[in-house]
Parts: structure tokens; sequence; C-alpha cells
């Protein structure tokens, strides 16, 4: 029971004030002695309302351990300034943002006031070989006839290789005929 008075005792007289921030909180530490080791113990004591966010990120870094000493008044009045000026910055580059997205978007009208943009589905579809012969232009299917059957008379001649390593570029490529050099 003595223990418990004495740290109850101890508690309100072995405290020392780190400090207050802008909105009232204040800031306790106390070093006591836990099996035998000195460990110090910090706290905060809200003004009104319970509220863990209204506590600001240097005192957070300070009551978990982070920091070894208490923030200074003269170090939280800097990180607010500077706070405040990213907050500017920010309004201002959305600003600009805006600003040129509306002259874009502007520019992007005065283009678009002819036909409809869209892909070209009637070349795309005569790149297959599955698109019937008139839609397909007749060079195009000549000089694609011409190189396919090359190639078949190719494959039908020689078999291929297992190796799956490239042998050439381009028309002479085939796959799994590479061997490393000696």
């Amino acid at each position: 029971m003595s223990k418990l008075l004495s740290r109850i005792a101890g508690f309100f007289s072995n405290r020392s004030f780190a400090g207050v921030d802008k909105t009232g909180n204040r800031y306790f530490s106390r070093t006591e002695e836990i099996d035998g080791l000195m460990k110090e113990k910090r706290w905060v004591m809200f003004k009104g309302e319970q509220d863990p966010t209204s506590i600001p990120v240097e005192w957070i870094c300070w009551l978990n351990g982070q920091r070894k000493k208490s923030p200074t008044p003269e170090e939280m009045a800097e990180l607010e300034a500077r706070r405040e000026q990213v907050k500017l910055n920010v309004a201002l580059l959305k600003k600009e943002e805006e600003e040129r997205r509306a002259r874009e978007g502007s520019i992007s009208k005065n283009k678009r006031v002819g036909k409809v943009g869209g892909p070209d589905l009637k070349s795309f579809i005569q790149q297959f070989e599955g698109a019937s012969e008139g839609d397909r232009p007749q060079e195009a299917s000549d000089a694609n006839a011409g190189v396919r059957t090359k190639e078949t008379e190719a494959e039908k001649s020689e078999p291929m290789p297992e190796s799956s390593e490239p042998t050439g570029s381009g028309t002479t490529y085939r796959p799994g005929t590479w061997q490393p050099p000696t």
C-alpha cells in the first residue's frame, strides 16, 4: 500500500513541465525506476476534450521517444510558418493547373470542330488474314502471299531443332536453331 501511495505522490511531485502547444495541451515527463532501470515517462494533459488529433507531429515524436528534447516554441513557430508556405504553394499550383486545363480545353474544342475522332476500323481490319478479299487492298495481299509461301516452303524442307534461342533476324529468323559460338 505504501508503494502505491509513494507512486501517486511521486506522480505529482516528480514531474517536470516540458512545454505547451498552440492548442493549450501541456506536456510533462518524469523519470522513474522500473525493474531496476531508470525510464522516462512522457504524457500530455489535454486542454478541454481529449482529442489526440490536436497534438502536433513534433510533440507526438517527443511523446513516443523519437525525439530526445521537447520542441521549442521557436521551432514550432518556424515549422508552422513552413506549413503555411507549403499550403500557399499548393493552392498556387492548383490554380495554375486549372488555368492550363482551361486553355487546353479551349484549344482542343477548336480542333474538334470537324469529324469526330476515332480509330479507322476499316484499315485496322484489313491487316488481318480473316478479312474478306474485297476489303483488303490488292498490293498488301500479294506482298503477304509471297512472303508466306517462302516461309512455308522453308518450314516443310527442314525440321526445327528443340533449342529456343534465335539464329538471326528478319526473314532468316528461325527459332530454336541457335548454337553458342565455339
